[in-house]
């Protein structure tokens, strides 16, 4: 099997040329040698073959106090992670595109009980697929009216209903939905498709992950008359100075684009898919996953956040705004049983409960993850950010998620 060469880049009070300046932990009341720890077990993982590379960030207090790259972009090429290596954020979209839509939000555009079809009409009047009772002389399912319309609060809690891969009831219709997809499709047209899909359960009584946040994307075209990308880059990239986050890469800048790689049985990791091979169509601008970012680029959103809405003089939301998007939406609705604790905001997980989950944190912590292993998390009470990157097709297998939880809040002293 390869073995992979370990770049460490730690850094105590150095500026970077771009990007924040990196504070002593102590500055910020954690400890050196107990963060180090997160660098152990980084390295740990790769030294084990389980990932390639990885990039973690840790802030406290508005100071970034860990930032380091180790591994490698590519098992194949061997070039060396670094720290301003970029990476598909896939899911971790779905903060970004939230914040658009509750920037509209209140600029008055619209409430968030709003029915979605009342600005995209194709949403109107949906239909509910349903399985017929057990001795019913009809077999299979039926469609039944839904009782009330998608709200665009149900598309930013994942409880609309629509369909998706996980619909059980759904299986062959979403099987048919992707395969007429085309290479040319844009989000208004991938909606307008979306639209004529039953639904899998009536609005607001189920928790389900899917493409909600795709249609939110579009809502943002339709409520603010810009496309979608250019929506972001004007209203949230430029202020936040988030000069390597783009749908797509351009080609000045593929070569810091990191690879995924997937796992080998029983050990090791494997390219999956080269970077430049995974271009798109560079029309579809996917609000549930489409974005690649920075650590630091992405720190920036999420100090933002933290702040309550503002970073280095831009406001982008209201701190009355970043409260509601962060507290519990969905009442006891089941989620994911590896969220155990945890609860649903307008984009993001949030801990409601630390005993069930088993790490540390503070209750009304937040955050999400992205399919090819990237995280991240904001723990408001202890005023402490942490973003993992690395990109690998499945990190089930792995803890390194909540290892970067784990070994950032271990390290608090004061």
């Amino acid at each position: 099997m390869r073995r992979f060469p370990i770049l460490f880049l730690a850094f105590c009070g150095t500026a970077f040329p771009s990007g924040p300046t990196v504070a002593r932990p102590e500055a910020a009341g954690l400890s050196s040698d107990r963060l180090a720890r997160l660098t152990a077990a980084m390295r740990g993982y790769i030294d084990r073959q389980e990932v390639a590379g990885t990039i973690t960030l840790v802030a406290r207090r508005g100071q970034v106090v860990h930032l380091e790259a180790q591994g490698v972009m590519d098992v194949d090429t061997k070039a060396p992670m670094k720290r301003d290596s970029i990476f598909r954020m896939a899911s971790m979209t779905k903060p970004i595109t939230s914040v658009a839509v509750m920037m509209l939000a209140e600029e008055g555009r619209f409430q968030l009980t709003d029915p979605v079809s009342r600005y995209l009409p194709e949403f109107k009047d949906p239909k509910v697929m349903v399985a017929n009772f057990p001795g019913s002389s009809r077999e299979g399912t039926r469609l039944v009216p839904a009782d009330r319309e998608i709200t665009i609060q149900d598309l930013l809690t994942q409880t609309a209903g629509l369909a998706t891969n996980t619909a059980t009831l759904l299986h062959a219709e979403w099987e048919k939905f992707q395969k007429e997809r085309s290479p040319e499709e844009d989000i208004a047209g991938y909606t307008r498709r979306l639209a004529r899909l039953p639904l899998h359960f009536q609005p607001g009584t189920a928790w389900e992950y899917g493409p909600a946040t795709d249609v939110l994307g579009r809502l943002v075209e339709a409520v603010s008359g810009q496309r979608f990308d250019r929506f972001l880059a004007e209203r949230i990239f430029r202020p936040l100075e988030m000069n390597d986050t783009f749908f797509y890469v351009p080609d000045d800048k593929l070569g810091r684009l990191a690879t995924i790689h997937e796992r080998v049985t029983p050990k090791g990791v494997r390219v999956m898919r080269p970077a430049r091979e995974m271009r798109g169509s560079q029309v579809f601008f996917s609000g549930a996953g489409g974005l690649s970012s920075t650590a630091d680029d992405y720190w920036r959103f999420c100090q933002m956040l933290l702040n309550g809405g503002t970073f280095n003089g831009a406001r982008l939301l209201g701190r009355k705004t970043v409260e509601l998007m962060t507290t519990n939406q969905i009442g006891n609705l089941p989620i994911w049983p590896d969220l155990a604790g945890y609860r649903f905001g307008l984009g993001f997980r949030v801990l409601a409960d630390v005993g069930r989950s088993g790490q540390q944190g503070s209750i009304g912590s937040y955050g999400w993850g992205g399919a090819f292993g990237t995280y991240f998390f904001i723990d408001p009470k202890e005023e402490m950010i942490g973003i993992l990157l690395i990109q690998m097709r499945s990190t089930s297998h792995l803890n390194i998620r909540p290892d970067l939880i784990s070994l950032a809040e271990q390290a608090i002293t004061d």
